[in-house]
C-alpha cells in the first residue's frame, strides 16, 4: 500500500509542478507592479542593507505587539512614511531560475501530494471525480490558509491574493485527478475460512 501511495503522490506532483510551470508565467505576476523610481530606491535599499538578503518589514519595532511605547512609535512612523516590506536579493545571488530552485519546488509539491494520496487512501470513496474533489477539498484549506492572512495582516494586493488562490487551488484539483487515477479503493480480501 505504501508503494501505491508514493506512486499515486508522484503521479498528482508532476502534474502539480507541470501546472504550477505553466501558472506562474501566465497569471504569477498578477497584482506586481514597477516600483516607481526604482533606481533610486534599489539602490537606497542596497545601501542600507549592507549587502544583505532577508525580508525586510518596515518600520519595524521588535517589541510592537507586546510593548504599548513600542506599538504607539511604529503607529507614528506609519502615519510619518507608510509601511511595507521588502524581499531583497543582493547583488550577489543569481537571480535566475535555478536547477535547485526548481528541485526544492518540486520536493514541496511531492511531499503535500504523498500526505493527500495518504489521506485519499484512507477515505476509500469510489469514483474518480470524489477522490479529486477530495484533494481538491484540501487545496481549498491550503489555498485560503496563507493567502488570506497576508492580504488580512499585510495588506497583499486584492489581484495577487486572487491569482495566488486561483494557482493553488487548481494546482490541487489536477493534482487530484491525477492522484485519484491511480489510487482507487481497494476491496480488501476475505479472511481464510
Amino acid at each position: 500500500m505504501i508503494s501505491r501511495i508514493f506512486v499515486a503522490g508522484l503521479l498528482g506532483a508532476v502534474a502539480m509542478f507541470i501546472w504550477l510551470t505553466i501558472a506562474h508565467m501566465t497569471v504569477g505576476t498578477t497584482g506586481f507592479q514597477a516600483l516607481p523610481n526604482e533606481s533610486a530606491v534599489s539602490a537606497a535599499i542596497h545601501a542600507g542593507t549592507g549587502d544583505k538578503p532577508g525580508f525586510y518589514l518596515f518600520p519595524y519595532e521588535a517589541n510592537a505587539m507586546s510593548d504599548k511605547a513600542a506599538m504607539a512609535r511604529y503607529a507614528a512612523k506609519v502615519k510619518q512614511n507608510g509601511s511595507g516590506m521588502v524581499l531583497y536579493r543582493p547583488t550577489t545571488e543569481d537571480a535566475s531560475m535555478s536547477p535547485g530552485q526548481m528541485i526544492g519546488e518540486f520536493i514541496k509539491e511531492l511531499v503535500v501530494c504523498v500526505v493527500a494520496a495518504f489521506l485519499l487512501a484512507e477515505a476509500k470513496l469510489p469514483r474518480l471525480w470524489e477522490r479529486a474533489g477530495f484533494v481538491a477539498a484540501i487545496g481549498v484549506v491550503a489555498a485560503l490558509e496563507t493567502n488570506v492572512s497576508y492580504r488580512v495582516w499585510y495588506g497583499f494586493p486584492g489581484d495577487y491574493t486572487a491569482a495566488q488562490i486561483f494557482m493553488s487551488f487548481i494546482s490541487y484539483v489536477v493534482a487530484g485527478f491525477a492522484i485519484g487515477w491511480w489510487l482507487k479503493p481497494t476491496t480488501p480480501k476475505p479472511l481464510p475460512a
